[in-house]
C-alpha cells in the first residue's frame, strides 16, 4: 500500500511540475488551485490513450493558467490544477481513484476512457453528493459515449462534452448510406457497454437507411485483452464483407486493421477511432480510401482558424507519437474556466448551472451545453484515409505519412439527437 501510494504522490508531483504558471499565480497571492483530477487508465492496454488524454488536458490546463486563471467573486485568481490518478482501465481501480482524488480535495472529476468506468463513476459520484453535500464534486465526461449516461442514467452532476456513439453512429452511415460499393458488412465490437451499443444501432441504422446491406458477422469480443487478431480478420474475409463497422479503440483496433492487412482483406473500416493511436500505420497503403472515421474534429478540416489550433498543438507536443489532439477536451476545460468565471466560485452547484448554459467558439469550432441531458452539442466530421500530399491531406497522422480528408462536415443542429433524461436536480 505504502509503494502504491507513493507512486501516485510521484505521478501527481510530476503533473504539477507542467503547470508553472499557476505556479507564478501563487507566488503572486493568487488563491489555492481549482483541483482537477484526470481518473484514467494510464497503463495496461490502453496506457498510450490514458497519456493522449493527460496531454490534452495538460495543455488546455496550461492556456487557461497562462491567461491567469479563473476569476472568484472575491476578485481574487485561482489556478486550475490537474492531477492524475491510474484506474488501469478497470472499475474497481477508478472507483479506489476516486476516493483518493476526493480525499485530496478533487472539485471537479475527470474521465472517459471506458463507459462502463464512466458508469461507475456517475453512480458513484452521484452517491458521494447525497451523502456528504459540503463536499460536492462535478463530473467531467471526454469520451465515454455511452448514450446511457445522458438518457436513463443522465445525473446533474455528470456532463459530456463527446458526442455519444449513435450520433456518432449516425455520421457514418450519413457516408455508408451513399457508399452503393458495400453490399455487405461484418460488425465487430468489444464486449462491453460501449461495444455492445455500437453494434445495436449499426444494425438498426443500417435496417433503416440501408435495408438491402447483408450483415455477414456480428462479434463481439473481450475488450483490451485479444493479442491476436488474425482468427478475426480471417473469418472477416471468409465472410465475403465489403466492409467491418467497429466501435473499437486502441490496441483493439491497431491488432485488427494490421491482422485484416496481414490476410489480405481489401474491405473498407468504418470506425469511431481509426484516425490515430497507431491505426493508420498499422494499415498502411491497404487504407488508403478504405478506413472512415467519424471525429469531432480532424487535422485536415480546411479552415485556416483549426489549422492555427492544430499548429499550435505540435508546437506543444512535436514528437510525432504524441500527435493525437482532442478538440473535445480543449473544449471542455475552456467550457469548466467560463462556468468557474461567471459562477464567481467553486462550488458544484453554482457551477453546473453555469456548465448548462455554456456556449463555446474555439478556434472557429463551436458548441453549446444542453441543459435538459447535459450532453454537449458540436459539430462532427468524417474523414476517410489517405496518404499525405493528396488533396485535403496536409498534415498526417503521428509521422505515419497519413492523414484523414475530411468528406463530411455536420453541424450542431444536424448532429445533435433526442434525450430520454430525466433530470432530478438539487434543492435550491
Amino acid at each position: 500500500m505504502r509503494g502504491k501510494n507513493l507512486r501516485r504522490e510521484v505521478l501527481k508531483s510530476l503533473a504539477a511540475t507542467l503547470f508553472l504558471p499557476a505556479a507564478a499565480l501563487a507566488q503572486q497571492g493568487a488563491a489555492g488551485p481549482v483541483k482537477l483530477a484526470m481518473i484514467e487508465g494510464l497503463s495496461g492496454g490502453n496506457a498510450n490513450g490514458g497519456e493522449a488524454v493527460f496531454r490534452n488536458l495538460a495543455w488546455a490546463v496550461e492556456r487557461v493558467n497562462e491567461r491567469g486563471g479563473v476569476r472568484m467573486r472575491d476578485g481574487r485568481r485561482r489556478p486550475l490544477q490537474l492531477d492524475r490518478y491510474d484506474s488501469k482501465g478497470q472499475i474497481e481501480e477508478a472507483l479506489s481513484a476516486l476516493r483518493s482524488a476526493l480525499d485530496d480535495g478533487a472539485q471537479f472529476i475527470l474521465q472517459g476512457n471506458s463507459s462502463a468506468v464512466a458508469a461507475a463513476l456517475v453512480d458513484a459520484v452521484n452517491r458521494h453528493n447525497e451523502r456528504e453535500p459540503q463536499r460536492r464534486v462535478l463530473f467531467l465526461n471526454y469520451s465515454a459515449v455511452d448514450p446511457v449516461l445522458t438518457n436513463e442514467k443522465c445525473s446533474y452532476w455528470h456532463f459530456r462534452f463527446d458526442a455519444h456513439a449513435d450520433m456518432r453512429m449516425t455520421a457514418l452511415m450519413g457516408v455508408l448510406k451513399d457508399d452503393a460499393q458495400v453490399k455487405s458488412v461484418y460488425l465487430l465490437g468489444q464486449d462491453y457497454s460501449f461495444g455492445q451499443g455500437v453494434l445495436r444501432e449499426a444494425r438498426r441504422q443500417l435496417g433503416l437507411l440501408r435495408p438491402d446491406v447483408r450483415i455477414v458477422g456480428d462479434e463481439l469480443h473481450p475488450l483490451l485483452r485479444i493479442k491476436d487478431f488474425a482468427p478475426y480478420a480471417t473469418k472477416i474475409k471468409a465472410s465475403g464483407a465489403d466492409a467491418v463497422v467497429t466501435g473499437n479503440f486502441s490496441n483493439d483496433l491497431t491488432l485488427l486493421v494490421k491482422a485484416a492487412r496481414e490476410v489480405g482483406f481489401e474491405g473498407k473500416f468504418y470506425t469511431f477511432y481509426g484516425n490515430a493511436l497507431g491505426a493508420p500505420a498499422a494499415i498502411g497503403d491497404a487504407g488508403v480510401g478504405r478506413v472512415i472515421a467519424a471525429a469531432d474534429w480532424l487535422p485536415n478540416l480546411p479552415t485556416a482558424q483549426s489549422e492555427a489550433f492544430y499548429r499550435a498543438f505540435r508546437q506543444r507536443f512535436p514528437k510525432p507519437q504524441d500527435d493525437y489532439v482532442h478538440m473535445r477536451m480543449q473544449m471542455m476545460v475552456e467550457a469548466l474556466a467560463q462556468a468557474l468565471d461567471r459562477a464567481g466560485t467553486m462550488e458544484p452547484v453554482a457551477v453546473a448551472a453555469q456548465l448548462e448554459r455554456v456556449t463555446l467558439d474555439f478556434y472557429g469550432q463551436k458548441g453549446a451545453m444542453r441543459a435538459a441531458d447535459h450532453q454537449f452539442q458540436q459539430s462532427l466530421v468524417v474523414g476517410v484515409m489517405d496518404r499525405q500530399g493528396a488533396p485535403g491531406v496536409k498534415f498526417d497522422v503521428e509521422g505515419s505519412g497519413y492523414g484523414f480528408r475530411v468528406i463530411r462536415d455536420i453541424a450542431p443542429e444536424q448532429a445533435q439527437m433526442p434525450s430520454s433524461c430525466r433530470m432530478v436536480r438539487p434543492a435550491a
